[in-house]
């Protein structure tokens, strides 16, 4: 008998996982990851482009079982695309960091809300299902440095969100597989998104991703079959990233959850402690945008690369918010002049402004070859801030609240859901949906989505919420 291709293997794990794989502490922490994904999901709200993607809708034709965050209904691939875009949109979601790259593990989660939603899944069911697209997502982020191979984490998302949604709508083993390499197969996603000038489809990718795998996994419900032989075949993606997908898909534990980290800053994951040790000299010292003659930033080499000015493109003319947040000049100057950095430093305005722009012309971002070494494992910075009159004020840091060495608590991440869905949905709404997550493992998913359909799309109330900055 000929041994199952790695497609299959993967489908076997998704079909094989069971509650009794997510133990207690691992469910708790879920919690939190899919509470932040929510507050990051209504923060987004107001973006142009989800005005944008509901008029597309209503041309393509809305009609559907899955409910949008923040009112309305589509079909499930839509509502796919739209919530995972919301998640991703004001840049505060998940990561998981690899020698080689990262991946978002909350990509999955707009997705696996869709399926859940469709097929009527408990909150026991979802969980699972999304405690099954993270493991696959950061399984496959461990082994194979995707990005440094020159294609993006897209390729990951297509494989696990497929898996999620395949195993939420009942499909077995064999039908997961294929559903698998259905989805893969034409996702084949390149690390030039990231590459200036950023352009919108960057944070879009993953949502457009989710689209497709859970349209596969309904195809493959129905008898679809796919390129099994999608890792080991021809040309397949053994060949692709030049090496085996050495994952042993036997071992059920659900526990790379505990490997994700968390961000307190509208900022690509490389910027969190960058911005934290920013912040710090700030207001340790009384620190002054107008006083600051120059800053330096040192910094490991794909933080550099990504978003300092190296092999991605140079970062002195930001324009966007998807230009902004991948922009460590800019962000370094935002904090200084503002004191935070939020969904309102991302405004297009804030960017374009005078000052902003002024100031991040003194902003120089190096590598550090230190630094570069511990990467990684260690996210190490070192800000100089050096002011008129001769001040000199310096900070190396390692790591930052959200880090695995310093995670976000449960309490702190109320605090962060709080801030960002504070506009759109009053006090009492807000308590419910806390409440609800907390113990979304006895209750329906369709009780959530009720309470996210509540949820406005428009600021309707006051913002007094300090943020966690």
């Amino acid at each position: 008998m000929n041994s199952p291709t790695t497609a299959q293997r993967i489908g076997q794990f998704a079909f094989d996982a069971h509650a009794s794989h997510l133990t207690p502490r691992s469910r708790t922490v879920f919690k939190r990851n899919i509470l932040d994904s929510l507050g990051c999901a209504i923060g987004a709200l107001p973006g142009k482009p989800f005005k944008a993607l509901r008029e597309q809708f209503d041309e393509y034709g809305r009609s559907g079982s899955c409910t949008l965050i923040g009112g309305g209904t589509s079909s499930p691939d839509q509502a796919a695309l739209y919530n995972s875009g919301l998640v991703r949109y004001v840049d505060l979601l998940d990561s998981y960091m690899s020698p080689g790259g990262l991946c978002h593990p909350s990509d999955n989660f707009g997705t696996i809300l869709a399926a859940a939603d469709h097929a009527s899944a408990s909150g026991e069911e979802f969980m699972l299902a999304l405690a099954v697209a993270y493991e696959i997502a950061c399984r496959i982020t461990a082994i194979v440095p995707v990005m440094a191979k020159g294609f993006n984490h897209a390729i990951q998302l297509a494989i696990s969100s497929a898996a999620g949604s395949g195993k939420l709508f009942g499909l077995n083993a064999e039908q997961i597989g294929h559903a698998v390499a259905i989805a893969t197969v034409d996702n084949i996603s390149l690390t030039c998104v990231h590459s200036e000038p950023v352009s919108q489809w960057k944070g879009f990718s993953p949502g457009i991703t989710g689209m497709r795998a859970i349209y596969s996994a309904s195809l493959a419900k129905r008898g679809f079959t796919g390129p099994l032989r999608l890792f080991e075949g021809p040309n397949g993606l053994v060949r692709m990233f030049d090496q085996q997908l050495e994952v042993d898909w036997g071992d059920h534990r659900l526990e790379v959850i505990h490997e994700t980290v968390m961000k307190k800053y509208c900022s690509l994951i490389h910027g969190q402690p960058v911005l934290e040790a920013t912040l710090d000299l700030k207001r340790r010292n009384g620190v002054k945008s107008e006083e600051v003659e120059e800053v330096v930033c040192d910094i490991f080499q794909t933080g550099f690369d990504i978003a300092g000015g190296g092999g991605f493109g140079p970062k002195d003319d930001p324009q966007t918010k998807e230009q902004a947040d991948y922009n460590l000049k800019y962000l370094i100057a935002a904090a200084l002049l503002d004191d935070e950095v939020g969904p309102a430093q991302l405004e297009p305005e804030r960017i374009q402004a005078a000052d902003a722009q002024d100031l991040l012309k003194k902003v120089t971002v190096r590598p550090d070859a230190a630094f570069s070494a511990q990467y990684p494992h260690a996210l190490n910075t070192r800000v100089t801030i050096r002011c008129k009159g001769g001040r000199i004020f310096s900070k190396e840091h390692v790591g930052f609240e959200g880090g695995l060495e310093n995670p976000l608590t449960w309490e702190r991440t109320v605090e962060k859901f709080h801030w960002l869905s504070e506009p759109y949905a009053d006090e009492a709404l807000r308590g419910q949906i806390i409440d609800l997550v907390s113990t979304l493992d006895e209750h329906p998913i369709k009780e959530l989505m009720q309470l996210l359909a509540k949820v406005g799309p428009e600021p309707r109330y006051p913002a007094k919420h300090p943020g966690i900055q």
